[in-house]
């Protein structure tokens, strides 16, 4: 006897089993493994640029951390919040130029930066493939950051600002008014990065600031003169003897109203810094 296949029993268990075999391919092509970002830190070095070293000399580079996040927008174009610390320093010792070797001016100071940069790969950058793992890329964006610039006098340390060494906040120099210790810069760079695995990339970074301050070393404009300063017990003042140091190596050059430093140029300054990150990914629904 011919067995029936189309009862309604029959009918529906058939329907359920081509349902379920349907519903299950079309969740595996939905949920498709993308790669949303990487958090990362990255490590090396920073020289400044500016009135201590108008040369654009990279001799004294020092150390600079950071720890970021990279939200990828697709294949080509990321955005990253990056957090860094930094140290930053000069000395008139390192200048051939007479004038501002005999200036004897020096300082360093400690920098936190955060910036928001925008990432752009020149190739197509696709973690976890086999082609598509290595990129050159440009970035840019801009930081806002804080510095506090010192220097030591008979081994003991000052805060410039403090100072006013160029006579900011003086009735003597109305027109100079004490900076800030906060300031912003704008961003440009490069490098390349490489997908070593499914999880982890590395790279290599220089990013260069312009930054819109000229005080991260202290020098910006013309000599204040002693004047000034008051003297404490007939002796000058720590903000005199810091104004103008070249008495250490003759005959001091700090007349009043000689220039100082360049006030036309902002200091500016670059990081180099190697960069590890761990990825992070997503099921994405394709249709």
């Amino acid at each position: 006897m011919q067995r029936k296949y189309f009862y309604p029993g029959y009918l529906i268990f058939w329907l359920a089993m081509a349902a379920g075999c349907l519903f299950s391919v079309r969740v595996e092509a939905q949920n498709e493994l993308r790669y949303v970002g990487e958090l990362g830190i990255s490590v090396g070095a920073a020289h400044y640029f500016g009135d201590l070293n108008t040369r654009g000399a990279i001799n004294r580079p020092k150390p600079a951390v950071g720890i970021y996040y990279r939200k990828y927008m697709n294949d080509y174009v990321g955005i990253r919040a990056h957090g860094r610390f930094m140290q930053l320093g000069y000395s008139d010792v390192y200048n051939t130029n007479e004038f501002q070797n005999r200036r004897n001016l020096s300082f360093n100071t400690n920098l936190w930066e955060l910036s928001l940069q925008g990432d752009f790969n020149f190739f197509r950058f696709e973690p976890g493939s086999l082609y598509e793992r290595f990129s050159p890329y440009l970035t840019g964006g801009a930081s806002i950051f804080y510095f506090n610039p010192y220097t030591y006098l008979g081994g003991v340390k000052y805060y410039l600002q403090p100072l006013r060494t160029e006579g900011q906040g003086s009735a003597l120099y109305p027109d100079r008014k004490p900076y800030s210790l906060v300031s912003y810069a704008w961003l440009i760079g490069g490098g390349f990065k490489y997908n070593i695995s499914k999880t982890v990339n590395v790279g290599l970074e220089a990013l260069y600031r312009f930054t819109q301050s000229d005080y991260l070393d202290d020098v910006s404009t013309t000599y204040a003169g002693e004047g000034v300063f008051p003297t404490i017990d007939g002796q000058p003042s720590i903000a005199a003897q810091l104004q103008d140091r070249s008495g250490v190596k003759g005959t001091p050059i700090g007349v009043v109203g000689r220039q100082r430093g360049n006030s036309r140029d902002k200091d500016q300054f670059i990081t180099l810094e190697l960069t590890i990150s761990i990825l992070f990914t997503s099921y994405n629904c394709k249709f």
